[in-house]
């Protein structure tokens, strides 16, 4: 339980570094790229001590996995609710960029301080674990050096994985984005601990490279180039799909819609057509 309880005060502490930096960053929405990092840094982060718990609680803290997956959901609900708009994944902001809802610039700058994000919560996760507060720490510090990967399968099915899973994420978050964050968060929440947990000894489905890259991508097991090809060619090739499918046409790139029939919004009168047909 000690060990439960070191975990609870880390994610607390990475919760507060997040919301703190959303309240001073509220009002200068030029900044809005800072809210990613600290969007992705707060994911990432409280994911690396989730899947320490996952590793090593079940065996060294008595940890069962209805206690992990109960702490992923409460996280990614913490994350939507504190990080709100601020997705802390580049699959995302690449959407809304295809959406013509962002500019270039922005889009740039969001995604590299995602990766930033990503990258500063796994220098913090790793000087936490050296600390070793608890036993499942220490064992953690002892395996952070030769941690295990994330991709489980081969190359092809890995990519397969994320992209299906990407394309469910993203086909019903398109369809939510209208509705009230209180309807939105949780079922966004329930959604990705369902697909992390149903993925497990696939991919995990981060759907997220920042999150991919912080997670696994300095695991061994495979090349760098072979986990950026599953996790973040995957997931944005089932986030492009996505798109496509929801709106017919991806507007970035060509306006004609190609699955979808749009009906004209003005009809013609009645009369006026029997009026041309009297002439």
């Amino acid at each position: 339980m000690s060990g439960l309880n070191a975990s609870l005060g880390y994610f607390v502490a990475v919760v507060i570094f997040a919301a703190t930096v959303r309240i001073v960053l509220k009002k200068r929405p030029r900044l809005g790229f800072i809210l990613e990092f600290a969007s992705s840094f707060l994911l990432v982060a409280c994911w690396l001590e989730v899947q320490t718990i996952v590793e090593v609680g079940q065996w060294a803290g008595g940890l069962g996995p209805d206690v992990t997956v109960t702490i992923l959901f409460v996280v990614l609900l913490t994350h939507g609710v504190i990080c709100g708009d601020a997705s802390g994944n580049p699959s995302m902001v690449v959407l809304k960029f295809l959406q013509l809802e962002a500019t270039t610039v922005p889009t740039l700058l969001s995604v590299a301080a995602q990766f930033l994000g990503a990258h500063f919560a796994l220098y913090v996760a790793l000087y936490y674990w050296s600390l070793e507060l608890t036993d499942m720490h220490m064992i953690k510090n002892l395996m952070a050096r030769e941690c295990s990967t994330s991709l489980l399968v081969s190359l092809p099915q890995g990519f397969f994985t994320e992209c299906v899973c990407a394309l469910i994420f993203h086909l019903i978050q398109l369809n939510l984005q209208r509705r009230s964050a209180l309807i939105r968060v949780p079922l966004i929440a329930v959604l990705l601990t369902f697909l992390s947990h149903t993925a497990r000894g696939y991919t995990s489905a981060y759907m997220n490279p920042s999150l991919a890259y912080g997670l696994t991508f300095h695991c061994t097991g495979f090349t760098f180039a072979q986990y950026a090809g599953v996790y973040w060619l995957g997931s944005l090739t089932g986030m492009t799909l996505a798109l496509l499918l929801y709106m017919g046409h991806i507007p970035r790139i060509f306006a004609k819609n190609l699955l979808y029939f749009q009906k004209t919004r003005f009809r013609v009168p009645k009369g006026d057509k029997g009026e041309k047909k009297k002439k």
